[in-house]
């Protein structure tokens, strides 16, 4: 932008929900600790990599009990993750070691990304929150090419998942007038799910987050955001998380305090190996998140900041 203008700050964080070596047992198997919001049930029997300090990937899958050597009732029990091992192959401690494996290395979920039968919808881990850097880095593109009145600033923040931290450090770094957490919010579309539960729908827009567990977001710019989208013909669907929360909710408290917002794309199977989201979701986020910050001159902000 100019530079002249207000600063807008818009942040999709980079880190996903994985986990961290504990351990190594004396026979080469992976203890390990959860980093960020998982359900025991979608773990086992998945395939991780373990990244070492010397950068070398180790390929392991939770280990899990064959159904043959369970007792109903132990069929019928989820298994306490506190249970659970990563197998890499190992046959002893210090094999593993030789691989340079170190309690403290990152593990992070693997799949490989698919288009679904020629569709919309993408298969892919840690959509949460790798579409937010996307959008962000396309809303950066479309502006780079022509003049706007503002300074647009945009990150990838870190240690979204165990607690908004990195949000924190860069919030008041940029020191912005206006932010925009750009993140990933649930899908409702799926059988089981109700809509007291979540009643987004892939393909209908991104959702505009009216409350989280974190943040109410600024009514101004709330009102703001949504006007733009139904003047410019944009799909968007409004959304609650009543369970958690997103990097607007650091931003929002600031320094002296941060007018903030949360814009998300939905996702079906959030915080799991694999997860779903349509292409069109994507694309109007982009065009939603640019065409707000493009209005965000001098004149919008003072009336958003004005009471």
């Amino acid at each position: 932008g100019s530079g002249g203008g207000p600063k807008i700050f818009i942040c999709g964080h980079m880190d996903e929900v994985g986990f961290m070596v504990t351990k190594i047992t004396e026979k080469g198997f992976i203890e390990f600790q959860t980093l960020g919001g998982w359900w025991g049930q979608v773990m086992l029997a998945q395939q991780v990599e373990i990244k070492t300090q010397a950068g070398k990937i180790i390929h392991g899958v939770i280990g899990s009990k064959p159904p043959h050597v369970l007792t109903q009732e132990a069929r019928n029990k989820p298994y306490d993750v506190k249970e659970m091992f990563i197998d890499i192959g190992a046959t002893s401690e210090e094999e593993a070691k030789g691989w340079g494996i170190r309690p403290g290395d990152m593990i992070t979920p693997y799949i490989e990304y698919k288009r679904m039968n020629d569709s919309k919808f993408l298969l892919a881990k840690a959509w949460d929150n790798r579409v937010g850097t996307a959008v962000s880095l396309r809303v950066l593109e479309n502006l780079a090419k022509e003049g706007h009145d503002n300074c647009l600033f945009a990150g990838s923040d870190v240690m979204e998942e165990v607690g908004l931290r990195g949000a924190r450090t860069s919030t008041h770094l940029v020191n912005p007038d206006i932010a925009i957490a750009l993140d990933t919010g649930t899908a409702g579309d799926t059988p089981g799910m109700t809509p007291k539960e979540a009643d987004s729908v892939l393909g209908k827009g991104p959702q505009v987050l009216i409350f989280d567990a974190s943040m109410i977001p600024h009514k101004k710019l709330l009102n703001f955001v949504t006007n733009v989208a139904e003047e410019l013909e944009i799909p968007f669907q409004y959304t609650v998380i009543a369970g958690g929360g997103t990097d607007a909710g650091m931003m929002h408290l600031t320094r002296n305090g941060v007018p903030s917002i949360a814009i998300t794309v939905p996702v079906r199977y959030l915080h799991s190996h694999t997860s779903v989201i349509h292409e069109d979701d994507y694309l109007n986020t982009v065009k939603l998140v640019t065409e707000v910050v493009r209005r965000l001159d001098a004149e919008a902000v003072k009336e958003l900041l004005s009471y």
